[in-house]
């Protein structure tokens, strides 16, 4: 829990505290000294009386009333020792640097276990253990470097690694970017990433908080209250980018159906952060530039004017842009022109050369945000070969700024020869991207993230009465023919006419009844292709017989299934749950491309038709889907559909495991599912 002695301290006591400022209690009480922490600073250790000018103390015990305690002593203290700052002192909140505990081994879970317990009985807040601590304007109780600017509209940071912490502040302050608070979790003992966000939501003001927070996490182990605070805060206003590090598909081999084998927790980790409106990255530079972005006002459209004084950044600039969706249209203006050196361009890029001066910048920016229409932000790319000082450029720059409606942003490359004038320009509050690709790419990722779903979300009107008759009585494991049509039918997805035969006879009689032509299947085996278990468009009684009782041979087959044939384009839907995340429903193309292209979309249940239309839309084959070349295409809307009423039918039935329409064929506006698999666990 987030107390507030852990927030705004008024004592903090160094347990551990040390002379040499190469060890964590040493470093730490420096921090806290050379950051002018406004309380009472206090030292404890039995060897000295004195440490870096503040009072030591032989014990804990021996300690006045503390707010916070620091712990920077082996782990097999820590137990006791918070115990007595708990009980005796009133110390409500701990920051425990030390390792040992339970990413070491049994023993050392058990005495976390045994310090979390005591936080717990006494209402105390514990920031790690094995963690660099935590800082925020009111103190610094890290051991680490960088101490980075902080104020209220900085960033919030919540990182489950104390290294990678580090690195990501270093990146992020070499651009400009301040904090409003910085968490390493360690162990997450008592208190994870997604607690930490819980607090920052139940707590958001409107006027005082900070709108931006990042997030560095090693495992996502509480989904349900990272979607419902992330998504909170960004509805209020809040935007959130973080890193997944450690992802893995490993645990998805050995499944038996098309689904499982794709739907890793990974998959899993990225639709939530699509439903909850995160902007997922990959790398610290990804992550403190997207965070950049967000300290910039927010682009609301796609068109993008490019002003530079450099042909080769403003291209690859171009490139990436164009290469995540956003446009750079084609832009002309005489009057514009007329105001530049010849040889300019105002085509987009902006080009006004190496010559330009900060002058025409300014006019180039004042045209672009009050003369072309078309034109939604700026990106203004400005270095210097280092022949002349270039104060003046980002004086106007920082002016343009503060006055123009569009939002602006700053690529300022020359990182040597214009280092005092950048270091100017951010002195004045602002932020910088050092390369214009990285900068591309991540504008492209924050404009692609689509706004969290609504809490509540409306589903179909499905039959749930006869869902759960299916599945009461359905046995554990891959349910039969007949059980899936009840489904499938109570939740209102199309299928084809089907029948199940155990008889050269009823496969006749089965076929005369569909019509011909007609498709057969085997029942039992899981893949049927791979079996020679699928035999397409059979047009006359004769194949009928001959392909069933060749086909009724083949090993574990227990029936044949006979169908009208159909067309159209091969689609996929399917469904599997994932531990923590509950269930999780993909789609893309289907028959072998899924196994070939494995170009899905995946979103976690329940699925609006917003959501789902925009999973489809997000597949790279939706130019397939579309008709492209005049070929039939598919209803887009009647597929997102299919989706919803997958996502109802899951949440009526939690117990279905693993499910498979694969395909669904796709045709003008009639999408009919094929072939079906559900898999059950009771």
């Amino acid at each position: 829990m987030i107390t507030q002695q852990l927030i705004d301290p008024k004592s903090i006591a160094v347990v551990g505290a040390s002379n040499d400022v190469t060890k964590t209690g040493g470093k730490a009480l420096k921090n806290l000294i050379d950051n002018h922490f406004k309380g009472r600073i206090y030292a404890v250790n039995p060897k000295e009386t004195e440490i870096q000018g503040v009072p030591c103390y032989k014990d804990v015990l021996s300690l006045p009333d503390v707010d916070l305690a620091i712990l920077a002593i082996p782990a097999k203290f820590c137990p006791e020792t918070v115990e007595t700052l708990a009980r005796d002192k009133k110390t409500r909140a701990f920051v425990i640097f030390s390792a040992g505990f339970s990413e070491e081994n049994s023993e050392g879970a058990r005495l976390e276990k045994l310090v979390v317990e005591t936080c717990n009985k006494y209402g105390a807040g514990l920031i790690g253990p094995n963690c660099i601590g935590m800082m925020n304007p009111n103190h610094t109780s890290v051991f680490s470097l960088p101490i980075p600017k902080f104020n209220d509209k900085g960033a919030d940071f919540i990182s489950g690694s104390g290294a990678t912490a580090v690195f990501i502040m270093e990146s992020a302050m070499q651009k400009g970017l301040s904090f409003a608070s910085v968490y390493s979790v360690g162990n997450s003992a008592q208190m994870g990433v997604e607690d930490i966000l819980k607090y920052l939501d139940e707590t958001f003001d409107p006027f005082t908080s900070s709108r931006v927070k990042l997030l560095y996490i090693e495992s996502v182990n509480k989904p349900a209250m990272l979607l419902k605070h992330a998504s909170s805060l960004i509805r209020k206003g809040c935007r959130i980018a973080a890193i997944k590090a450690g992802s893995s598909a490993a645990g998805s081999r050995a499944a038996s159906s098309h689904t499982g084998a794709m739907a890793s927790p990974d998959v899993a980790v990225d639709a939530l952060f699509r439903k909850a409106g995160i902007v997922r990255c990959y790398g610290r530079e990804d992550l403190t530039t997207v965070a950049c972005i967000f300290m910039h006002k927010e682009l609301v459209g796609k068109n993008i004017a490019i002003i530079t004084h450099a042909g080769g950044p403003a291209v690859m600039l171009t490139d990436a842009l164009s290469e995540g969706g956003l446009e750079i249209p084609h832009l002309e203006s005489p009057e514009l022109l007329s105001k530049l050196f010849p040889g300019s361009s105002v085509a987009n890029p902006i080009d006004f050369l190496a010559t330009g001066t900060a002058q025409q910048l300014g006019e180039i920016i004042d045209y672009v945000d009050n003369k072309f229409d078309n034109i939604d932000g700026m990106a203004v790319i400005f270095g210097s070969p280092g022949l002349f000082e270039v104060y003046d450029v980002y004086k106007v720059l920082d002016e343009k700024m503060r006055t123009c409606r569009k939002p602006i942003f700053p690529i300022l490359p020359s990182v040597v020869n214009v280092k005092k004038e950048i270091e100017y320009f951010l002195s004045l509050g602002r932020i910088s991207f050092p390369d214009e690709v990285t900068f591309g790419r991540a504008l492209c990722k924050v404009y692609n993230t689509p706004k969290p779903q609504p809490e509540v979300i409306q589903q179909p009107v499905i039959d749930k009465i006869a869902i759960r008759n299916v599945i009461n009585n359905a046995s554990e494991g891959y349910i039969s023919p007949g059980e899936i049509q009840q489904l499938l039918d109570a939740a209102g997805i199309p299928r084809s006419g089907e029948l199940v035969v155990t008889s050269k006879e009823d496969a006749i009689k089965a076929a005369a009844t569909l019509g011909l032509p007609v498709v057969l299947k085997v029942v039992g085996p899981i893949h049927k292709s791979d079996v020679g278990g699928v035999v397409l468009n059979v047009d006359n009684f004769d194949k009928v017989a001959a392909e069933f009782d060749r086909m009724i041979k083949i090993k574990d087959t227990s029936a044949i299934l006979i169908q009208a044939m159909h067309s159209g384009i091969e689609l996929f839907a399917g469904a599997k749950f994932e531990p923590g995340f509950g269930h999780m429903v993909l789609c893309g193309l289907g028959g072998i491309f899924i196994e070939v292209l494995k170009d899905v979309s995946a979103g976690l249940v329940p699925l609006s038709q917003e959501e789902a239309e925009g999973m489809i839309r997000k597949l790279k084959s939706i130019k397939i889907l579309e008709g492209v070349r005049g070929q039939q295409s598919v209803d887009i809307s009647r597929f997102a559909d299919v989706v919803v009423r997958l996502s109802a039918l899951l949440q009526a039935a939690p117990e279905i495991m693993e499910l498979d329409l694969n395909p669904l064929l796709g045709n003008g506006e009639k999408i009919v599912a094929v072939d079906a698999r559900i898999r059950v666990q009771h």
